[in-house]
């Protein structure tokens, strides 16, 4: 497995995560609440950073556990293969952004445009992901 491809399952793992532990969180507090009231902003804060901040230290623990030499070497087809996902992930963002675009449009509640926001990060963040791992996988 090259150090790209472990770089996306580490991205997907943590990214999936750290989204659903903040969506357990919040949307747990949903059910019979005004969401004007629900306190989202310190927690989806956390949720980013702590996405950073895992997907960092989980990039550099795989990158010391590859074998000597191997860390940080890309090829032409795993350059391909990033720049493949990287285009998957946009078109993903760009058409999940119209949905907290169409919110505002329609002056939803804030709580509700940021979490559209955040998850259409998410949905792009797992499709680029993905994209790139089925590439290493069946071949690009």
């Amino acid at each position: 497995m090259s150090s790209e491809e472990k770089r996306s399952w580490v991205y997907l793992v943590v990214g999936v995560g750290v989204a659903a532990v903040y969506l357990v969180t919040v949307l747990s507090k949903l059910p019979g609440a005004d969401v004007t009231r629900i306190a989202y902003v310190r927690p989806m804060l956390v949720a980013i950073g702590a996405g950073i901040g895992l997907g960092i230290v989980a990039s550099i623990a795989a990158a010391i556990a590859s074998p000597r030499g191997e860390a940080g070497r890309t090829d032409e087809r795993d350059r391909q293969i990033h720049r493949r996902g990287e285009y998957v992930g946009f078109y993903v963002m760009s058409v999940a952004a119209t949905v907290p675009l169409a919110l505002a449009m329609a002056e939803a509640a804030h709580f509700w445009i940021a979490n559209a926001l955040y998850l259409a990060f998410v949905l792009a963040m797992v499709a680029s992901s993905t994209t790139k791992i089925v590439s290493y996988r069946r071949g690009f």
